[in-house]
């Protein structure tokens, strides 16, 4: 029989594991790092790894990741893994990866005033394929789209690298994502991902088992791709109270810095009895920004009981101010397709977002709908998308982030 213990007689296992492969980092808060990292191989047996943070051993494990915590906010670290087996004999060490924890300040929040967010499309369509390093640094929040909902798992999600964007790419893996993600976070952006979108759903009909479902597998795509929290861009109904539940559980498993956005629909906004605005009231204490998809619209009513018809500044300002009697300005973002490509309808040239955002901020640049105040918290604006925007070599992010960075 093969030896499992050390020794120095001619039976004893001498041989030692191979080097852990794939050694990523899988997520990161301000005081914590977690990584994993492929198993090794050994002819009788691993039996665990010891991850090294710099030179020192951190900690020791049977699986294959582990959560070095204790650790200072906006500090980068090296770690290593290295593999033994029942004899004592230790493998070479893995590749060496560092891995940057985010700040304390602001609760999770992006730390400029006014933000531009932007969606990165895991799917193959006819906008500008792209890696996530490739997102421009004008973009504060990018938001992964989208996670998809678990047919096997009742209220599950599941996220990878889509298949045919993968292969568009030349091989974009889910490792390559997780890197491209802790880059940007390394760069102080905040990295989401959605539920829902134009035909994505997910199922909290039931409380039970589909509420702890949703949590535990979301947690699971947060925490291995090293997410900051979640975008919610339910088209097709939800229900409210399950819903909140979920979140609020899923922001206690997450910290303090969780993001949390929200992309209702125009006509989701027009009162304050809509079921976005009932999640909204009732996670507004951690809600990040509500960025309105202001297209794909018919004629909709402003705050003047006037109807604004898509793709005009007065259409911009004059629900703004609707939606800004229930929604404090600083929680509020103009969203906008980034080309006519993007969006059946609404789109207005990236001047027009500035002109709409100047006239909410100070009072100027406004159409013939003037606001009934200035908000110069105003939040920001969303495009959909990044890659549409790609198309133009960024025309929107290099017209409204710089002018975003103007206003009070």
């Amino acid at each position: 029989m093969n030896a499992t213990t050390s020794g120095t007689g001619g039976g004893a296992d001498t041989t030692a594991p191979t080097a852990p492969a794939n050694l990523t980092v899988s997520g990161v808060t301000s005081s914590s790092v977690t990584l994993s990292w492929q198993a090794s191989t050994d002819n009788v047996g691993v039996t665990g790894y010891d991850v090294y943070q710099g030179s020192s051993l951190a900690v020791s494990v049977t699986g294959l990741s582990a959560t070095i915590s204790g650790l200072t906010p906006s500090t980068t670290y090296s770690f290593k893994v290295v593999a033994k087996d029942a004899a004592g004999n230790l493998s070479p060490a893995s590749s060496t990866v560092n891995a940057t924890t985010s700040g304390t300040g602001g609760g999770g929040q992006p730390t400029t005033k006014h933000i531009l967010t932007g969606y990165w499309q895991n799917f193959v369509n006819g906008a500008t394929k792209l890696k996530v390093r490739d997102i421009p640094n004008q973009y504060d929040i990018i938001v992964l789209s989208f996670a998809e909902m678990d047919p096997a798992n009742p209220g599950g999600v599941t996220f990878t690298v889509d298949s045919a964007l993968s292969s568009a790419l030349g091989g974009y893996t889910d490792a390559d994502l997780i890197a491209d993600i802790q880059a940007k976070r390394a760069q102080g952006k905040k990295v989401i991902i959605s539920i829902g979108g134009e035909k994505g759903n997910i199922n909290l009909n039931s409380a039970s088992p589909n509420v702890t479902n949703f949590v535990n597998s979301m947690y699971g795509v947060i925490t291995r791709f090293g997410l900051d929290g979640i975008d919610v861009d339910l088209e097709h109904g939800m229900n409210v109270p399950n819903l909140t539940n979920a979140i609020r559980q899923l922001k206690q498993k997450v910290g303090n810095d969780f993001v949390l956005t929200m992309a209702p629909q125009t006509i989701d906004m027009q009162n304050p009895n809509t079921t976005y605005m009932q999640l909204y009231n009732n996670l507004k204490d951690i809600t990040t920004v509500i960025n309105v998809q202001y297209y794909n619209s018919g004629c909709m009513l402003g705050r003047d009981g006037k109807c604004y018809s898509q793709g005009t500044v007065d259409f911009l300002t004059a629900l703004s101010d609707l939606t800004l009697q229930w929604v404090a300005p600083s929680q509020l973002g103009i969203g906008v397709p980034a080309t006519s490509s993007a969006a059946g309808g609404g789109y207005v040239s990236p001047t027009v977002v500035n002109n709409a955002l100047n006239c909410l901020a100070t009072g100027n640049s406004c159409g013939s709908y003037k606001p009934v105040a200035k908000y110069p918290d105003i939040r920001g604006a969303m495009t959909w998308s990044v890659n549409w925007d790609a198309t133009t070599n960024y025309a929107l992010a290099n017209t409204v982030k710089p002018f975003l960075n103007t206003l009070p």
